[in-house]
């Protein structure tokens, strides 16, 4: 080499080493803060576990172990984030990454709906000292105390339960006392409709924290790069096409179900309880995602005190050791005691988002759900198969006419649409009779007969819990369709079974966690923004028979 060459070669190399090695200390800053984080989201996955009942102890540890462990890991990743984000070498990626740390950080801070241990029971919602968080976390203890123990029959049952006798329930008297059963909840939640009942008043702070840090419903219009205009819009575009699939006959609210409910009576021979995480296991694994192999775990039997909504979360987060690849592990939780159609789906859901945990391979600070919204659609990708003819020809043995089937699936899924229309709405003017408004959104696209004295909007925890987070479900059923759909033109049919489904949908969209949003996934698969035409074309198989 040149003298001139070799001398320059010498200066980069004094300029260029020491910033070389703040990079490399910056970087070594993050990958502890990362395994820090790891270790802290892992004891609360196994806390979390045993609070809600599921088992007595996790990795041989119980949970005043685990719950000592929450605390002290907490402290010392906080310090680590901040030592690390401290760095001006900071890379791109890792300010990124810390940053997503912080917002998994937040959300689990802020989300206490699933929570096993109650700082708050249902009475003390009647007080007027409660913050926002605090007069939630009291509702939520009302389908606890309450839902989980409705009087009917001289017994009692819980909120799911209910929900799934009112499809396949054939006497009136029996449906009417089913619905009856929920008064008590009903008038803890929202007394007599007064404006200042527990539920009112916990709408208008939802109200108040939305306008300072955006909603739910916003958030899900966000993460489709669309406004909350182009939702409402969409919700009553897909409202409207429900109603114009179905015939115009007025149907009480307690008889909706089943009215609707065809196929989940049809079924409900073919459906015990006790066949339906076997029927679950073999669905997926004729999937490629073999749920024992997952190491998935169930708690599926019922308990007074249990959760008052089914729901799916880590038990541990994904991790290299000694350079092999540890599987994230979910935990499935759910009470079905009667089987039946309306269960499978839901357990399906569920089993949905346990193959998402269980695909997710990405870098420590994204081990986590993407958005709520995409989070909750792609659940539903595997659930709505029950309701395909071929499915039910497979796995039960038999099945029903496609226009019956369809009418059960999207029955609910209208529901769910017009819980977000109504939330929207709530959020936007908390002013608002939620009797009322409630009373009319179903009227005028279910047509159910208007009951404006009776608060059966309360049917759903989230409601509560998470004002605006129904819209996940509502919204979520337009990228469903879209996911379905493109899924099925890449790789053929799935709803009876297909190998290359979780591969294929691990590798597109579940491995990355938390690092891609909903807007990236989607154009990713769609090569374009969602619409909701794919829904309502879906809706409309529903009125096959009326054509």
């Amino acid at each position: 080499m040149p003298r001139p060459l070799r001398a320059l070669a010498v200066l980069l190399v004094c300029v260029f080493a020491p910033l070389a090695g703040t990079h490399a200390a910056a970087a070594r800053e993050v990958a502890t803060a990362e395994a820090a984080f790891l270790d802290y989201l892992d004891a609360l996955g196994a806390a979390g576990y045993i609070e809600s009942g599921g088992t007595r102890a996790y990795g041989g540890k119980d949970l005043a172990t685990w719950q000592s462990l929450v605390a002290a890991r907490l402290g010392p990743l906080h310090a680590a984030l901040e030592r690390a984000s401290g760095s001006a070498t900071l890379s791109t990626d890792d300010r990124a990454a810390i940053a997503a740390m912080r917002r998994t950080l937040a959300e689990h801070a802020a989300d206490d709906t699933t929570a096993a241990t109650r700082d708050y029971t249902c009475a003390d919602a009647q007080r007027r000292d409660l913050d926002y968080a605090a007069l939630r976390a009291a509702l939520v203890s009302c389908y606890v105390e309450l839902g989980n123990r409705l009087a009917y029959g001289g017994s009692t049952i819980d909120r799911g339960t209910a929900l799934q006798l009112l499809h396949v329930t054939d006497d009136p008297v029996q449906r009417r006392a089913l619905f009856d059963a929920f008064v008590p909840l009903w008038t803890a939640l929202n007394g007599r409709n007064e404006v200042d009942s527990p539920y009112r008043r916990m709408i208008a702070l939802a109200a108040a924290d939305a306008r300072l840090h955006g909603s739910q419903v916003d958030a899900a219009a966000k993460a489709i790069g669309v406004t909350t205009a182009d939702v409402e819009r969409w919700l009553v575009q897909v409202l409207e096409a429900w109603r114009d699939a179905n015939p115009p006959t007025p149907v009480e609210p307690w008889d909706f179900r089943h009215a609707n409910g065809v196929a989940n009576r049809e079924l409900q021979s073919r459906i015990p309880a006790a066949v339906l995480l076997p029927v679950n296991q073999r669905f997926y694994a004729e999937l490629g995602a073999d749920l024992s192999q997952l190491e998935v775990t169930f708690d599926l039997a019922a308990r007074a005190d249990k959760s008052p909504l089914a729901y799916t979360d880590f038990v541990t987060r994904g991790r290299e050791i000694d350079g092999r690849w540890q599987r994230p592990r979910a935990r499935v939780l759910g009470t079905y005691p009667e089987g039946g159609l309306f269960s499978l789906n839901e357990l399906v859901h569920e089993n949905g988002h346990a193959v998402h945990v269980a695909a997710i391979h990405t870098r420590p600070a994204y081990m986590d759900w993407p958005d709520t919204l995409f989070t909750e659609a792609f659940a539903d990708v595997p659930s709505w198969s029950v309701h395909e003819p071929v499915w039910q020809r497979r796995y039960l043995g038999t099945a029903v006419a496609e226009p019956v089937s369809m009418r059960a699936l999207f029955a609910n899924v209208m529901l769910d649409v017009a819980w977000s229309l109504f939330e929207l709405r709530m959020l936007r003017d908390p002013g608002t009779d939620p009797n009322a408004l409630w009373t009319s959104i179903t009227h005028d696209y279910l047509r159910i007969v208007p009951h404006p004295e009776v608060p059966w909007w309360a049917m759903r925890v989230q409601l509560v819990g998470n004002p605006g987070y129904m819209v996940n479900y509502g919204l979520g059923a337009v990228l469903t369709a879209e996911m379905r759909a493109a899924t099925q033109a890449a790789i053929g049919p799935f709803d009876a079974g297909n190998p290359r489904w979780y591969p294929w949908l691990s590798e597109r969209l579940l491995r990355h966690g938390s690092s891609r949003d909903t807007r990236q996934l989607l154009q990713d698969l769609l090569g374009r923004p969602p619409t909701p035409a794919a829904l309502l074309e879906q809706v409309r198989r529903c009125g096959a028979r009326l054509q």
